[in-house]
């Protein structure tokens, strides 16, 4: 009996002490995983081509405020970066199937909020405003049932408020790709209104010579804010955490607010 008791402890601490190694070693590799994720790497900065915000040069440089702002904040953090550039809805895609690190500029919606987990702070803000020829004639004062009989287009994968889709399902609405489509849906008259934001169009309606027969409409649909986002997986948040960090303090020295004077970018 007095044997049988023995091994019996001696099997019981020998299972104690293999318990212990395996926990040790998980323990270890979940360290190694964050460290690796969080650690010196290159970053894949994904975005669409936003006026003064993501654009490519011809020469293929990336500028604007939000490559800047990576830039920045990847050296601080020790870190390289890739940029690419694609249409909207895919960099949108590319980013939320965790296949980017970081998507620049998106607004924040119910259904992203879903896909993407955004930076704790925006880094820029855009109006959204409704552009018609001025001719049209059309006041508007922010009640979207007064625009039920206009034909509206849109862009796509763009999100315009909460308002705004509220009221989308009482609304003709079509969509282009482009702020250059959009304003030549407005100016061969396919369309009365076209949403977008002031930052991208602009410019687009004086590259155009559309700028003395298309304005905006007084009243503004929303401002909203832009932000960085990154993949909602579990392996990415330490770097989502790292940068929301470092772009604190970019904030608080004032750098943020340079950049935006530099880039001609309205920054919160």
């Amino acid at each position: 009996m007095k044997r049988k008791t023995v091994e019996a402890t001696m099997r019981g601490k020998r299972f104690r002490h293999l318990f212990h190694i395996v926990v040790v070693l998980l323990v270890a590799l979940v360290l190694l995983l964050f460290s690796g994720q969080a650690g010196a790497r290159e970053l894949l900065v994904v975005g669409a081509h936003f006026e003064r915000v993501f654009e490519r040069t011809p020469e293929g440089e990336f500028t604007g405020l939000g490559p800047e702002i990576v830039r920045v904040l990847a050296a601080q953090l020790g870190h390289t970066v890739r940029f690419e550039i694609y249409p909207w809805a895919r960099a949108q895609a590319i980013l939320s199937q965790g296949k980017a690190d970081i998507l620049v500029g998106p607004y924040k919606s119910f259904e992203r909020v879903q896909r993407m987990a955004f930076s704790r702070r925006p880094f820029y803000q855009d109006q959204m405003v409704f552009y018609a020829l001025n001719t049209s004639g059309i006041v508007w004062h922010g009640d979207f049932a007064t625009l039920a009989d206009h034909r509206i287009v849109i862009m796509n994968g763009w999100t315009y408020g909460e308002q705004f889709e509220q009221a989308r399902p009482m609304l003709k609405v079509s969509v282009a790709n482009s702020v250059e489509s959009g304003l030549k849906m407005v100016e061969a008259q396919h369309v009365v209104l076209f949403a977008s934001n002031r930052r991208n169009t602009e410019p687009v309606l004086a590259k155009l010579g559309l700028a003395g027969q298309m304005a905006p409409l007084a009243h503004v649909i929303q401002v909203q804010d832009g932000y960085f986002a990154f993949p909602k997986r579990q392996l990415q948040e330490a770097l989502r955490r790292e940068f929301d960090q470092a772009f604190a303090g970019l904030v608080e020295s004032g750098e943020l607010k340079r950049l935006g004077q530099r880039f001609d970018v309205t920054v919160p």
